[in-house]
């Protein structure tokens, strides 16, 4: 995994061809001009789950990380986009909160370390589908013993597109992340649709399940 922190010299949010990150790049652009720091409804579900060390993969302009570090938490917040990354650090140095901001390439990420919480909102539906699901078995490796795996990914039935690279996505089954953690206590499972602009509509699948 290519790591560089929110110190690192910046770079526009674009990786080669990538569409999904050009597009969120904007996205959060306008958020953080406009100081729009708000939970969307996957990460006000979590919040309740947090526990211990708490780690948050494509962690955006990290909201949920500066929840968990407000409440006590130990946070390693990780994204793609250098433009986040530096809005986070500046928003956690500013309070002094507990965070390691990381920008990472998470299509390569792999688990080296375990946390009492791993958090993937939004995330996993961007990457092609082997590295989807590669990524996806990682995050349960990096979940300690009685911690708490957070996941929610676009599933089959999401018509509005406009943010997916046409290189690399993965709309999954409708009750795959269900089946994943299977051998593990399911605390959530979740499908719910959102409107889209041009009548279309974002299916979501949500599951926060505990590791034995």
């Amino acid at each position: 995994m290519r790591l560089r922190d929110e110190n690192s010299e910046h770079r526009r949010c674009v990786m080669g061809s990538n569409l999904s990150v050009e597009f969120f790049a904007k996205q959060f652009d306008r958020q953080i001009a406009e100081q729009e720091y708000r939970l969307n409804p996957f990460e006000q579900w979590t919040l309740p789950h947090l526990a211990g060390r708490v780690l948050e993969l494509g962690c955006g302009l990290g909201n949920l990380s500066i929840e968990a570090a407000r409440a006590g938490h130990e946070v390693t917040a990780i994204d793609a986009c250098p433009d986040a990354v530096k809005d986070l650090g500046r928003r956690a140095q500013a309070e002094g909160l507990p965070i390691r901001v990381v920008e990472a390439d998470l299509a390569e990420w792999r688990a080296t370390d375990t946390y009492d919480t791993v958090v993937a909102i939004g995330l996993l539906m961007f990457f092609p589908c082997e590295d989807a699901r590669a990524v996806l078995q990682e995050i349960k490796h990096a979940v300690a013993p009685g911690g708490v795996a957070a996941v929610n990914v676009l599933i089959e039935g999401t018509t509005f597109m406009e943010m997916f690279d046409p290189e690399g996505y993965c709309l999954f089954p409708p009750r795959e992340l269900e089946a994943t953690f299977a051998d593990w206590k399911i605390l959530l499972a979740s499908i719910d649709d959102f409107p889209a602009p041009g009548e279309k509509i974002k299916r979501f699948a949500t599951v926060i399940a505990q590791r034995p």
